[in-house]
């Protein structure tokens, strides 16, 4: 889940000009506007300065992403024309002033068009959050610091106590993919501090920990996969084991989208992990969670089905590509000759052949990295097979990403065919993949939902962790 690539489908409209010249101190300040696509509108923020050299910077917002201060390339303004490049998202906008207060113009990305308005005096967008718990809390709150000695690098987190001696059962937090923080910060939501406080409000101890190359946290992500990944929240375990205020005989994981396959990874194969709770965890290959995800999010975008159908068969082409090929050079070069070789029969113009290739080749390298090569190609039963403790898996009705119907199921497999009864599966019908109550699912509904996380699934979690580590 990255947060500065804005994923819209746009048209194309001419930028308005109006004669006479204007000078920076006219663009500077903060301009805001809709952009409104077939599928989703959102609100885009540039925010003008002027240096010393009294040329222009910019920096771009999107709020309804949860993207901030995207930095912008070059800013020209000539006569009544402001062009912005944009590289971090592949964009550029273009625009005339209309008046005094309103540039009106186009937003382009990855070759697409479309209107955008914006008018000065942009306020701050404020989300109204009212699970955010806010100090004074009733419990100890601690920075911490801790080792992964496989790759010799600290990570940061914060570790929350309950009033009291303890010893304390205790849970570590995994966050899902791309780089988090301590919070599992998405969307304007905080969802880790939500749950991390009603879990320590409830007598259990909560550490959670910014990932590796984010904030406080070091390391690198490189070359890094689910399986370095589950070296990092073994080190938490392993920290947490040290604590004289927790019980080392009941430390627990609870892991979120791919922190749901980083779990079964630690507790295959360290017996100190007294349970886990999977939170929208993975229970089949990320080669049929992508393109089933694929799938759920066009139909619910109202992509048409002959689009969905192409989509699809050009996806789990190339991920077969993927994981039969290891040379990721030659992984490139078989793959753009491939849908070269496919668009050469779709009967297209050089225009549109050109923007194809194009979007296929940044897809092309999103996937081509260690990380996707490894999700793509990993089937979690083996590690799920090998957890003994106990195995709280739980699933929104409504997850696009994850989607309930093929995971759940996979996930009580595994574990029974490797012998664990101790397995309870909970589908939650109304639920997206943020464990939010939704009314489609839809990604596009994240930042716009008040709720953080479900009261009814923290609850759910709470009673369940107190009943397996016997707490009284």
């Amino acid at each position: 889940m990255k947060r500065t690539a804005l994923l819209l489908g746009l048209y194309l409209m001419a930028g308005l000009m109006l004669s006479g010249q204007r000078t920076s101190k006219d663009l500077e300040g903060a301009w805001s506007g809709k952009l409104k696509t077939p599928s989703v509108e959102i609100e885009l923020v540039f925010r003008f300065t002027i240096t010393e050299a009294d040329s222009i910077k910019a920096t771009l917002d999107s709020p309804d992403q949860g993207a901030f201060d995207i930095p912008c390339g070059e800013v020209t303004l000539q006569a009544d024309t402001v062009f912005v490049d944009i590289p971090v998202v592949q964009g550029s906008y273009r625009g005339g002033f209309s008046s005094d207060s309103l540039i009106s113009g186009t937003f382009t990305q990855m070759g697409h068009k479309n209107a955008l308005s914006v008018k000065k005096g942009a306020k701050p967008v404020v989300h109204n959050r009212p699970q955010e718990p806010m100090p004074p809390y009733p419990y100890r709150e601690e920075e911490v610091m801790f080792m992964n000695t496989v790759e010799n690098f600290s990570l940061a987190g914060t570790l929350t106590l309950p009033q009291g001696d303890g010893p304390f059962p205790a849970v570590v937090l995994i966050s899902g993919s791309g780089q988090q923080d301590r919070d599992e910060s998405i969307y304007m939501h905080k969802p880790f501090k939500v749950l991390a406080d009603h879990l320590t409000r409830n007598g259990i101890a909560v550490l959670r920990y910014d990932d590796r190359g984010m904030g406080k946290s070091k390391g690198s992500i490189i070359k890094a996969t689910s399986m370095s990944f589950a070296d990092d929240a073994e080190a938490a375990v392993t920290y947490l084991i040290e604590r004289p205020e927790i019980n080392s005989r009941k430390i627990g994981l609870a892991g979120h989208s791919e922190g749901g396959l980083i779990a079964p990874i630690v507790a295959s194969r360290n017996r100190n992990i007294a349970f886990i709770v999977s939170l929208a965890g993975p229970g089949v290959k990320g080669y049929d969670i992508i393109l089933r995800q694929s799938e759920d999010i066009m139909r619910a975008s109202g992509v048409a089905q002959a689009e969905i159908d192409e989509t699809l068969a050009a996806n789990s082409r190339l991920f077969s590509m993927l994981i039969n090929e290891p040379d990721q050079r030659k992984f490139s070069k078989d793959a753009i000759e491939w849908y070269g070789r496919e668009l050469d029969n779709k009967g297209l113009t050089q225009d549109e052949r050109k923007q194809k290739m194009a979007e296929f080749t940044r897809g092309l390298i999103s996937a081509n990295n260690p990380w996707m090569r490894y999700f793509i190609a990993t089937d979690p039963a083996p590690f799920w097979s090998q957890v003994k403790c106990p195995v709280l898996a739980l699933n929104g009705g409504k997850d696009l990403q994850v989607s309930q119907e093929i995971n759940l199921p996979a996930i009580k497999t595994a574990l029974q065919n490797g012998g664990n009864r101790k397995v309870k599966t909970v589908m939650l019908p109304d639920l997206n993949h943020l464990f939010q109550h939704s009314e489609t699912g839809s990604p596009d509904e994240y930042i716009r939902i008040e709720e953080t996380f479900s009261p009814e699934v923290m609850e759910l979690m709470t009673a369940w962790i107190k009943k397996t580590v016997k707490m009284k």
